[in-house]
């Protein structure tokens, strides 16, 4: 176990953090699992398969390419705003105490912004809406920081690993619910019959101004709202340290300050958050633009890639699931790069299907005109493949958290997660506007993509660096 910081004249809230290896909290670890099941469904509805889908290939007027481009610019935009401010506001929260306060904050920004979307008709304007997505993106991300930050507190350390997998699996098995939730509702009806699906969409939605579509906005941004509900209510949040807003704004900076002077002490965790910087933005990207290009291929709307993703998911999920107990038996690293392997193979593999060939150099018939979806042998491949790379971004993903919380003394957590934020979108950015100049400049999506393949093998070279052992708080 690592050491305090010094007391004294500097005297902080890290008196006030747990001091050992924290009892199992039942009730608690019930209330943050619960976090989990809130926050998928905002990135499966909005920036993974449907609204990201929609901005760029419907709402944007213009070539797909182009709308592709101007998702990766957004995406960038709040990129930018998290890694600068992650930092900041995860020092403040360790000088302040408690978590729930910032996650209550960033919880209506999310829910307003989401709900917000609902305006993106077709053609309409451009700016009002990458406004909304930004503040979306900044404030869920935010909301994740802090819960993650409550993680230690709440489990030991080898259950961290376990609830870590857990989360990761549950959050996966709600982005199926979600989606099939609109797919019944929505998309299915007028589609297809059958005696348990409406004839029309649910809330007498009008398919032909896309608010089908549309709706999927408000519902994101609902579902985080009612669902984080038992994270405030279940779950005990750090002590205050009696500080106020200023006060803890002034110590959470100092500390933040001296966080930065002394990282060559925690050389180890550096490296480690510049490795997961790198290929959580790989994954993240494949993620973010898979849907865009598959809806440009083979012309894929809300209802194809509403069961894309349901399926995609749910191999997401049992790779997580899996994770899980490999990394509380293997360890968070082997865990890792295992899995940050396979991630690899299959986002080679994505960029290699196109309408009309498979891996590079396999001529394959396209969809045909009218065809059935899933049909040609492009889609197919398109849908294995990204399987594929689900089951192995599970657990890299779910693994990379608990890592952290192995490796980070316990007295400066939230503050750690904070620059674990901040690896996660400190190079976020990057990806999205390298993706959007190089699509924009070659007119071709696929090639666009393939630049996180940088990412993620410059990720996995630095795991193999990483150390897995705690690192000491440092003495005055």
């Amino acid at each position: 176990m690592s050491e305090g910081w010094p007391r004294g004249e500097e005297e902080t809230h890290l008196a006030a953090a747990p001091r050992g290896e924290p009892d199992n909290h039942t009730t608690g670890q019930v209330g943050w699992l619960m976090y989990e099941w809130a926050n998928q469904p905002y990135f499966s509805l909005i920036t993974i398969f449907l609204f990201a889908n929609y901005f760029a290939n419907v709402f944007f007027q213009g070539d797909a390419a182009d709308g592709q481009a101007y998702w990766g610019y957004t995406q960038a935009i709040a990129g930018v705003a998290i890694a600068l401010l992650s930092p900041v506001l995860g020092a403040m929260a360790d000088a302040a105490g408690p978590r729930k306060p910032f996650i209550g904050v960033f919880l209506i920004g999310v829910a307003a912004s989401c709900t917000g979307l609902w305006i993106a008709e077709p053609g309409g304007a451009l700016l009002p809406i990458m406004v909304l997505v930004i503040l979306a993106s900044i404030s869920a991300e935010f909301v994740i920081t802090f819960a993650n930050a409550m993680l230690p507190n709440i489990a030991t350390e080898r259950r961290m690993a376990l609830l870590s997998g857990v989360g990761f699996g549950i959050a996966q098995v709600a982005g199926i619910f979600v989606l099939a939730l609109v797919l019944f509702a929505f998309q299915l009806p007028g589609n297809i019959e059958a005696s348990f699906i409406p004839d029309v969409p649910l809330l007498g939605l009008d398919r032909d101004a896309y608010e089908d579509e549309r709706i999927v906005g408000p519902l994101a941004g609902l579902w985080f709202l009612v669902f984080m509900l038992p994270l405030f209510l279940l779950t005990p949040d750090q002590p205050k340290t009696g500080l106020g807003r200023t006060a803890a704004a002034r110590q959470g900076l100092r500390q933040l300050g001296e966080t930065f002077r002394r990282l060559k002490h925690f050389r180890n965790i550096a490296l480690y958050l510049i490795a997961r910087m790198l290929y959580y933005d790989g994954c993240a990207a494949v993620f973010m633009f898979g849907g865009i290009i598959a809806g440009a291929l083979f012309g894929w709307g809300a209802l194809e890639l509403a069961v894309f993703g349901i399926i995609v998911t749910l191999f997401s999920g049992l790779g997580g699931f899996l994770g899980g107990v490999i990394d509380a038996r293997f360890g968070s690293k082997r865990t890792i790069v295992a899995a940050l392997l396979l991630v690899i193979l299959t986002t080679l593999a994505l960029v290699s299907v196109d309408r009309d060939t498979m891996f590079f150099v396999m001529d394959v018939e396209p969809r045909a005109e009218g065809a059935a979806p899933f049909s040609s042998p492009g889609e197919i491949a398109f849908l294995v493949v990204a399987c594929l790379f689900g089951v192995g971004v599970g657990p890299a993903l779910a693994s990379s958290r608990t890592m952290l919380a192995r490796l980070a003394p316990r007295e400066m957590m939230a503050e750690f997660f904070g620059l674990y934020a901040l690896a996660g979108k400190a190079t976020t950015f990057l990806a999205p506007l390298t993706i959007g100049i190089v699509t924009q400049a070659t007119g071709n999506q696929r090639l666009g993509l393939s630049i996180v393949l940088v990412f993620l093998v410059a990720g996995l070279a630095l795991m193999f660096f990483v150390k897995e052992e705690r690192s000491e708080a440092i003495h005055a």
